[in-house]
């Protein structure tokens, strides 16, 4: 079944997707990522096995993109703490290239390590935002050190929209506890969001384009913005 197919059997499309549109979704946002923002790491598909009900193999699995390191100011100043999002290699090259005189870090810069992965949930059928955190020793973070990373309009957003609250679960691939953002409520807001353009959902474009939508709301959480491109992807 293509995608133009699939989209056009759920009539009215009800925001879900179903394992197999996840797939084809998460390759599309994938290379689409990779297209306009070469600046970070690349969203990798992780092939995992897990629901063994799920006809093929290759589509099982998750989005992963790891070793993000999140530099903040410690200064209490509000214009000190500024967030910047670095693959974790460019930090090590950047110490690798300071003489010995000054690897001692100074307490006012930290840096802090994310993991993200997007999953599916065969239980709502929308991909769910996993996300871990830890120190620079392994050590993980605690959810108030989190959102001290996490920008200021996040929390203005989690509270005003009841799909996007934090919780902590066992990551249903790896089974040790992650946090992620609750998907009640995923499917109704994707609905709406492609409700008002008939033509993308006739032409088959949702699940080509449905990650890049969901992840332009659900990245400004955490403090991941989507690349201007990639938008502009959508409205083509």
């Amino acid at each position: 079944m293509d995608q133009k197919e699939s989209v056009r059997d759920i009539t009215p499309w009800d925001g879900t997707l179903s394992s197999s549109d996840f797939f084809s979704a998460a390759c599309a946002f994938s290379e689409k990522w990779k297209r306009f923002n070469a600046s970070v790491p690349p969203w990798l598909w992780v092939p995992s096995r897990k629901h063994h009900l799920l006809s093929s193999h290759k589509e099982e699995g998750y989005l992963s993109l790891e070793g993000m390191c999140l530099i903040k100011s410690s200064e209490e100043q509000e214009s000190c703490r500024s967030q910047t999002w670095k693959e974790e290699s460019s930090i090590s090259q950047e110490e690798e290239a300071v003489d010995n005189a000054t690897l001692v870090q100074s307490s006012c810069d930290e840096v802090n390590h994310y993991d993200f992965h997007i999953v599916y949930s065969p239980s709502y059928r929308v991909p769910v935002l996993y996300f871990r955190s830890y120190h620079s020793d392994g050590q993980p973070l605690q959810f108030g050190e989190i959102e001290k990373d996490l920008p200021d309009h996040s929390a203005k957003i989690r509270s005003e929209s009841k799909w996007t609250f934090i919780t902590q679960e066992e990551h249903p691939y790896l089974n040790r506890p992650w946090y992620k953002l609750h998907p009640c409520g995923t499917s109704e807001w994707m609905k709406l969001l492609f409700l008002g353009d008939t033509a993308l959902n006739k032409n088959g474009f949702v699940i080509e384009h449905y990650l890049v939508s969901w992840f332009s709301v659900i990245g400004q959480v955490v403090g991941l913005k989507i690349p201007l491109g990639m938008l502009e992807t959508v409205s083509c």
